[in-house]
């Protein structure tokens, strides 16, 4: 048999794992490298954050979810660079060659150039800072009991900004622990005057959405307690003090930032092929503009076609669908067969505002309410990797439903260091 072609993938999100389920195991050896061992389910990050279910249930580790395949190798590195003449990359753990790479290393949280911002917000692109909200956030109800009257306003005001998906999914979720869970938790402490404040910088929530989705994401956010705040920018924040466009100002110990991505990037590849968010140029086969041998899949990915001629939404579906395609395309390549061009069928968006309120966007109708909230539960279940994880999450969640409380409020960190 002829020795089989080597394919790096750099990055274990949607794409990259999808990847590898559709590649053809007796054709290409697989290297798949991460700086994490697991893949992360992003979509219900914040519930990890609000304490609603267990990181493990949205995390897989990588070997486990590829035991079964003899030709995948994983190494846990970052990767520095990319020598396209020589068909190699160099690693923190070493260089490594390859037939075809391909890069889906996904985004990171964009603060557009505000290193201060960035330094004392809290951002939530990962398991790990979903945690590290978790126990700050239960930390915080802990400090606002024995606080002076000083320290308490700042404890007292929790800021989220952007009010995109993730913001508002975060806002409804706390809005939600502050009525069902604080009362509960702290006998006799008044939390009334804890504040979520949702700040935007377009006129609406959920702008990207339809008008039913933004008028109805922020009347059900405004009747649940949170304040919102449109067309409104932050121009600074030093972990005191928040300071809006409008030249209004917020003393809070806790900023949430949800407001833009820009996508992960690596050197050695030539500058014109990154947009000004630093996403890479495909073609519809989704190859690198310019190389005939390197990729790119998923949220990093900025592909034109005729339906999304300013690129695809960073959405799970669009790098899942890309991953299949691309598979499929690599095969053909080194069989000489003709490939087949990308287009993203838009299949909805949706978005929960919390028990009983979400809004949905589908090609033929839009609607919220109930019906919304019980579709978007069953697609995100359907989107777990294992049977194991989805049942986990319905109990957990069916659980929260019946009795409008979680048992996961743990704080895990170390006391030893103040």
């Amino acid at each position: 048999m002829a020795n089989k072609h080597k394919i790096i993938i750099v990055g274990a999100g949607f794409a990259g794992v999808h990847l590898i389920h559709k590649l053809d195991a007796d054709i290409f050896d697989i290297l798949l490298i991460d700086k994490l061992n697991h893949h992360q389910f992003q979509p219900l990050f914040y519930q990890v954050a609000t304490s609603q279910i267990e990181p493990s249930s949205i995390s897989f580790p990588i070997r486990n979810v590829f035991k079964k395949y003899d030709n995948v190798q994983i190494r846990l590195a970052e990767v520095l660079s990319v020598n396209p003449e020589h068909k190699n990359i160099t690693t923190t753990i070493g260089d490594f060659n390859y037939d075809f790479l391909i890069l889906a290393m996904g985004c990171k949280t964009n603060f557009f150039g505000n290193e201060e911002i960035a330094k004392h917000s809290f951002t939530l692109k990962t398991t790990y800072d979903a945690i590290t909200i978790r126990n700050h956030i239960l930390q915080t109800f802990e400090d606002i009991i024995s606080a002076n009257a000083c320290e308490k306003e700042a404890l007292l005001n929790l800021v989220i900004v952007g009010a995109g998906p993730t913001g508002v999914e975060l806002a409804g979720a706390f809005a939600e622990i502050r009525k069902n869970i604080l009362p509960k938790d702290y006998h006799g402490i008044d939390f009334s005057g804890f504040k979520i404040i949702l700040v935007e910088g377009s006129k609406n929530t959920l702008n990207n959405m339809s008008n039913t989705a933004k008028q109805a994401s922020r009347h059900y956010l405004e009747n649940m307690g949170v304040t919102v705040l449109t067309e409104t920018f932050v121009k600074n924040y030093n972990g005191e003090v928040i300071e809006f466009s409008n030249g209004n100002s917020i003393k809070t110990k806790t900023v949430i930032w949800a407001a833009g991505v820009t996508a992960n990037s690596i050197s050695g590849l030539n500058e014109t092929v990154y947009t000004n968010t630093k996403r890479i140029k495909v073609n519809r086969i989704n190859r690198v503009d310019t190389y005939n041998d390197i990729f790119a899949v998923g949220d990093i990915a900025y592909m034109e076609t005729p339906l999304y001629p300013k690129g695809h939404p960073q959405l799970a579906n669009v790098a899942i669908n890309q991953a299949k395609y691309l598979a499929s395309n690599l095969k053909n390549i080194i069989s000489d067969k003709p490939t087949k061009e990308y287009e993203y069928k838009d299949l909805g968006t949706m978005a929960t505002i919390g028990t009983n309120k979400a809004v949905a966007d589908f090609k033929i109708i839009k609607f919220k309410g109930y019906f919304a909230w019980l579709i978007w539960m069953f697609l995100h279940l359907m989107l777990i990797l294992s049977v194991k994880n989805k049942l986990f999450i319905f109990i957990n969640w069916a659980f929260a439903y019946i009795t409008k409380d979680t048992s996961l409020r743990l704080i895990l960190k170390d006391n030893t260091k103040v």
